[in-house]
Parts: structure tokens; sequence; C-alpha cells
């Protein structure tokens, strides 16, 4: 949004400089891009009287003027065919330097000294008109600056402003909260008050509003516009924002939109047939060539102004050709109007188009505003154009709603500003930007939030306002209070984090993958038709058609990275994936969001490592298996029990390599290979395995209590067994049993060899263990060990029919 300070300060009496103006503005949340002086360059650029114009002799297209700068005269060679004796016009004196960066000279034209240059408008930057030089035909007396005569310094400041404050989209938006925090007052060139009465009666015309998008219309009829080129004021408004002077009529309407924020169109009323106006959706087939001259061809959901038979505008972004004033435009009918932010924005990106109307109207344009704008142009038009407006005019409002008052609590400010307000200094603040306040009690506050300000919804919205109007910087710097204790730590989180750690500790690299999925990939795994994973949530508007819905399994997502990973010959895969997994309930608005483990592997069973040592064995399910264990274990969760299903397989597993996992008890998840169909599906060749734990019963389960274990002071003993057992003799089994034999001065029971063959009986194994004895109270001594190691003996041969191997 560009203003100039100039046109400000008609409206606001403005007691601080441009710059210090754009800082309080930055402070107020209106963050301000740059300040610019215009035309400052233009100081040797001067008002010049041409005396006599004679041709250059050497030249057929040139001539040679005699021109007077005030009381000095200066020969000045020109090619303007519009260079006459009697003309005032604007004289660029040697040292001047032009917008364009031209630096001007005394030089030699063709032999004849020519002491400047006589300027047109586009050499002096104030329009693009360059057929001839400059006429000021209003002026006397030559010598001047040409700035200080045409008004043209002025300082331009460019505001970016944020989505939600479309009521600064104007001159008087930025002029309501200057003078706000200037302790002066707004004085707008229309206010409602000077509004009349609009009947829609015994007119010319006819409007109507078939579709809510449109919740108000205003129009006007004028007659006898003259059209024509607008008077210097008016252009040099535009020009000095960026915008181009078209005619009289057209700027004007451009004009009153940065003024007031409320784009206008203006039709020619000839044109428009069967004198009406409708507000409708666009028809099938229905095109329109806007007045950029591209032909527009129209989708359904757009909304269009038309007349009785056909669209002339398309509502809120931009108008049509078969509709536009020109040069011959006698009669004009003027349209004010509010229409819905999201019908304009997704008709402005259909088609394509942003300009300054749809960027307002996007943002949301007051409801109040038509009437009051319209006033603003039709006067204008009036005195600019020479216009008669017909006395009465439609005001189309069925679908403008007050908004609804919030109460603010000024305890409540004071706690989250960490101030001490009153309720009289909060009623004052928010009243100096026409924010209506009625004060219930001492600590309550009832706000009515004007129609322009769209973004004041809730309390909290009122509370950012009185901060912002009291200014971020007057609040007194404090350090933070915080109490000694320790953090609370989101379980879920550190859960997610461990594992992350823990995995990547594996071996594994952690996948991100995009929540919005192919519908196709559940048929992929060939889920069937009542399983619940296949009722999915569909995306109104996906990026892709790839990407149409929210996903209700992980591994989809891995598959495919598993592809594309072979695709780039990366054979050794090692990926996991935690994240949300989203699944329709009967009844529920909301889906339910479960979190997920989900991992795979493929290839070789040590990736990484070379392969002269460990060759190219690949992983199985023993391997996914041992990640299972170490990360559930890693984590402290005891009671882990696996069970190698052969009913409910999942439809993606191959039968034989499929199992569940449980944690004390309950389901935690399954494991096992990808069937060679599914993978065949995606795309891959080499066998793929893979895990899926819920990670929220898991979250549910119980973890082992850390607790402190004072260091040995007395060392430990070391005795091993060789004991030769039966072939079918679980080693497990025996450790187990001399772990839980209840004797107190084990501490460690560690299998380290099993030998088969040589002196063993064919269906005999020998299996030696080493055993760790230490005591707490004391040094052992041999007798102490020979009598508790005697027991173990005892237990083995006993249990597990075996014998003390001798050799």
């Amino acid at each position: 949004m560009k203003f100039t300070f100039d046109w400000l300060r008609q409206f606001v009496d403005v007691n601080i400089t441009p710059q210090e103006l754009a800082d309080r503005l930055t402070m107020a949340g209106l963050e301000v891009d740059a300040v610019e002086e215009i035309f400052a360059g233009l100081g040797k650029v001067k008002v010049a009287e041409i005396l006599s114009v004679s041709p250059h002799p050497d030249a057929d297209r040139l001539v040679v003027c005699q021109v007077s700068v005030g009381e000095e005269k200066v020969q000045i060679v020109c090619g303007a065919p519009n260079a006459r004796a009697g003309l005032f016009t604007a004289l660029a004196l040697p040292g001047a330097v032009l917008p364009s960066g031209m630096t001007i000279k005394k030089s030699k034209i063709r032999g004849q000294v020519s002491q400047g240059m006589l300027c047109s408008e586009k050499d002096v930057g104030i329009s693009d008109s360059h057929s001839g030089i400059m006429e000021l035909t209003w002026l006397h007396e030559s010598g001047a600056d040409l700035a200080q005569v045409l008004q043209l310094k002025d300082t331009v400041i460019e505001v970016d402003l944020t989505p939600n404050r479309p009521d600064c989209a104007s001159v008087m938006g930025i002029g309501r909260e200057t003078a706000a925090f200037c302790g002066t007052s707004l004085t707008p060139p229309v206010t409602a008050q000077d509004i009349p009465r609009l009947t829609g009666e015994n007119l010319e015309f006819s409007v109507t509003v078939e579709h809510g998008d449109c919740p108000r219309y205003a129009a006007r009829l004028l007659k006898n516009v003259k059209i024509g080129p607008s008077p210097w004021w008016l252009k040099k408004r535009l020009l000095s924002v960026g915008q181009r002077p078209i005619n009289n009529v057209v700027d004007v309407t451009n004009f009153v939109m940065l003024e007031y924020g409320q784009p206008l169109h203006a039709f020619d009323f000839k044109k428009l047939r069967g004198g009406a106006i409708v507000v409708r959706r666009a028809r099938a087939g229905e095109t329109l060539t806007t007045l950029d001259n591209a032909q527009r061809t129209l989708d359904p959901d757009m909304l269009m102004i038309c007349d009785a038979e056909r669209p002339v505008a398309v509502a809120g972004v931009m108008g049509g050709a078969n509709s536009e004033v020109d040069e011959n435009t006698t009669e004009v009918l003027l349209e004010s109007a509010c229409f819905a932010p999201v019908s304009v924005r997704r008709t402005a990106r259909r088609l394509n188009l942003a300009t300054e109307a749809s960027y307002r109207f996007e943002r949301g344009v007051d409801p109040q505003l038509p009437p009051i704008a319209m006033e603003r142009a039709v006067r204008l038009l009036c005195q600019v154009a020479g216009a008669e407006v017909i006395a009465d005019g439609v005001d189309y409002a069925a679908g403008v709603k007050d908004n609804e008052p919030i109460k603010l609590r000024v305890n409540r400010t004071n706690d989250l500003l960490g101030y001490a307000f009153k309720a009289e200094e909060i009623t004052g603040m928010l009243a100096a930007i026409e924010i209506g306040v009625k004060q219930l009690s001492d600590d309550t506050l009832l706000v009515t939030p004007p129609s322009f300000r769209v973004d004041l919804e809730r309390e909290i919205d009122l509370i950012e306002e009185v901060a912002r109007l009291k200014g971020y910087n007057e609040f007194p710097q404090t350090m933070p209070l915080v109490p000694m204790s320790a953090a609370w730590q989101d379980q879920a989180r550190k859960l997610r984090q461990d594992i992350c750690a823990a995995m990547t500790a594996l071996g594994f690299y952690e996948a991100i993958n995009y929540s919005f999925v192919n519908p196709r990939h559940l048929d992929m795994l060939g889920l069937a038709e009542d399983d619940a994973r296949k009722r999915t949530v569909q995306l109104l508007n996906p990026l892709a058609e790839d990407q149409s819905v929210l996903r209700s399994m992980l591994l989809p997502g891995l598959l495919d990275n598993v592809r594309r990973n072979v695709s780039y010959q990366v054979a050794d895969i090692r990926l996991f994936e935690i994240g949300k997994c989203f699944v329709p309930g009967p009844g529920l608005e909301q889906p339910e969001e479960s979190t997920y483990l989900t991992a795979v592997l493929s290839g070789r069973r040590l990736p990484g490592a070379p392969l002269l040592h460990t060759g190219e064995e690949k992983c199985d399910i023993y391997d996914v298996k041992g990640v299972i264990e170490t990360l559930l274990a890693g984590l402290g969760f005891p009671g882990i029990d696996f069970d190698i299903a052969r009913e409910a397989v999942e439809p993606y597993c191959e039968s034989d390599t499929f199992a569940r996992v449980a944690v004390q008890g309950k389901a935690l998840g399954c494991f096992g290979r990808i069937a060679t169909k599914v993978l065949t599906d995606f795309g891959i060749k080499p066998d793929v395995y893979f895990l899926n734990l819920h990670l929220d019963a898991l979250l549910a389960a119980t973890k082992n209590t850390k607790q402190f274990a004072q260091l040995p002071k007395f060392p430990s003993v070391k005795w091993d067994i060789a004991v030769v057992v039966p072939e079918q003799v679980r080693v497990g089994e025996m450790v187990e049993s001399i772990l839980h034999s209840g004797i107190a001065l084990i501490e460690q029971v560690e299998l380290f060899d099993v030998f088969r063959g040589g002196a063993i009986s064919k269906g005999m194994k020998s299996v030696a263990i080493k055993v760790t004895y230490r005591s707490a109270e004391q040094t052992l001594d041999d007798e102490t060990v020979v009598r508790e190691h005697q027991k173990i003996i005892d237990i083995l041969l006993t249990r597990f029919n075996g014998q003390l191997r001798e050799v």
C-alpha cells in the first residue's frame, strides 16, 4: 500500500516528520517498507517561456528556440512538434539529472549551441507521454522551479500490510491510525451522514443480486459525462503512487479506491443490454473479454456482473471490454459493491488475474463503505467530468450483518500484558480508532468492532489491539519469573525422541513422508474393502491426484522410499518413520489419529561392512525380531512376547514369515516379510522386511523403574562349567535355570561355547558356561564358591540329564 505524506495531511493534522510517521506506523504493527522523496532531483528543471522559434539551418526536423528563464535568456535546440513562441514549458538546465538518469550538458547540435533541454512529461517522470514538450498553458511567468509550480515534491511511504488489516489499504485507513497516535482526528471528505437515501424506485436501470457472495451492491447513474484527461491534481495523486492516468472517469474510480479502500467500477450505461445489472454465477460456456483484452473462459462457480444477456465484469476482479468507458461515453453507471473474499480469491487464482481491486476484496472490504465511496466518486465526477447525477439509485444491503459485541476484561488484559491499565484508558485508546466501547463495570467493557475491522473476533484480539495502541516499546522490560522446578516433559514426545535415538543407533535412517498419499497404495497392499484402513479422509483441495487422501498407514510411503532407493542402486536399506495415521470412525466428526513406528529392512545383514569379512548374507525375519527386542529392552519395557500367527495374517505379508508382538499382554504390532505380489506392484525386486508398532499402546505400557545400585566393594570370582547334554536341550533354558536357582552370590551367567563332535557322543553337545560370583559383604573364599558352584552343577545334571565334561 502506497500513499504520500501530502495526501495524508489533507485529512489528518500530522505533527511529525515522514520518517517519524514511518517509525510510528511500524511500531503500530503496520510495517513500512520504504520512505522515498519523489521528484527531489528536479532542482535544475525550471519553468521557461519560448520567445521565438526559428528553423535549424542544418536540420529539417529541428528548431532553434530562444527561451527566457526568469531574467536569463538561453538558446535551446529542440525537435518537439509543438514548440512555439509564447508557450510556457519545462526546461532542464545544464547539470540537471532527470529521472531516467540522463545528465543534461551544454552542447552543440548540428553546429548550434543548446544550453539545456525542453522536456516532455516523460522526461520529468510524471507520465509516459513524449509526443511533445510540456504545455503549462495556465502559467504567465518563467524562472520558478517546475517541482514547486506543479507541487511535485512529496514523500511516498510504502506499507507492507498483513492479510488481517485490509482496513489500512487506503489513505483513510492509514489516516485513522495516524490520528490515533498523533492525538488528532481524521476528517474524511465524505461520511455516512452525507449519503443520500437511495430507494431504487423509478430508475432507468435495475439491479438484481442472485447470489449471497455479494452482500452489498450500490449503483448510481450519471449523464452528460464528458470524457477527457483528468486535471493535474488528480493525475499527480495517481502518478505519485505508481498509477497510470487513463481518463477522468477511470481516474476518479482509481483515486477513490486508493483514498477509501473501496474498489469501484464504471460501466458505459448505453452498452448494458436491457439497462440491467444481474449479480450471478457464470453459466456453462460463457466467456468474457476483460479490460486487458484477454478472453476468459468462465467456470460455473465464478461470480459475475451481468447485464440482461451476458457477463460484463468479473465480480471484484476486472471489468469487461464490452461495457468499457471510452471517448464516446456520455452515460456512466457507477458500481460500488462488496464481494465475499473467498469467492474473489478463487476466481482471481483461476483466471491468473491479480488487480488492485482483487487485492482488497480478497482480504475483506468494509460492507458499510460502498455508499460512502460512491458518494465521493459521484461528487468528483460532477467536478472533473461535468456529470449530472440522477437523484436516486440502488443500495442493496440484504447480506450485511452487524458485528457481535465482545466482552473485554480489564484484569485479563493486565494479566496478559503485564501492565496496570484502567478501564477509562482502554476505552480512550479503542475509541481513537473508531472502535465502540461501553463500560459495563470497573473490570468489564463491551466492545463492538467496527465493520472495517474484520480481524477483531475474540477478546484476545482486543487485548492485542490495546498493546498495539499503547506501543510495544512502552511496556516495561522485566525478567521472566522461572520457578526452580523440573520442567514437565511430554511423555509421547520423549518416547519419540528415545525411539529415534535407538533406531539410528541400530543403523536406521529416519524418513519423513507427506501425510497426503495416493489412495491406490491401499489397493496395492491388498487390503479388503471392509478393512477400516480403506476408509480414508478425502482432501477437498488436494495438491495432486497422488496426494488426495490422508494416510491410514505408514508402510506404503516407506515402500515407495525403498523403490526410489533401489532405482538409484542403493540395495542396503534401513528406514523408519514415526508419524500419525488417520482413520475415520463411525459417528466421529474428525478421524482418529494414532501414532505408529514403521520400519523397513532390505539388502545385506550388515550394510556398509566390508564384503571380505561379512559377505553377502541377507537380512531375514530374525533381524527384524532382534530390532524389536533391542528397541523395547533399551526403552525399558519388560514382558515382550512374540506370537507366530498362522491366522489373521496381514494381506501384504507372506504367511510363513509373519508374527505379532505384544508387551505386557497387550497387542503392540506386527512384523514380517512383504508379499512378493505387493513388492511387484510397488516396483520392488529384492525382499523387504518390515515392523509396525502402535506407539499409543506402547506409551500406555509400564516401564522398568530405574534403580541405583552401589558399586561393588569386593572382587568377583569367575568359574566355568562344561556339561554334556542331549542335543534337544535348549541352552537358554540352562542359563535361565542358573539365574533362577536362588543362589544369592550369582552376579552373571554367560554362555561362551557350544561344541559337537570329537569325543562327544552323537546326539549330544558340550555346553560351556561362565558363572560370575560376588558378595556385597566380603571377599569370597574357595570353600564358599565350591559349595555354591556344586549346587549349580547338581541342577544342570539333574534337570537336563547331563554329565560333566572331563576332556
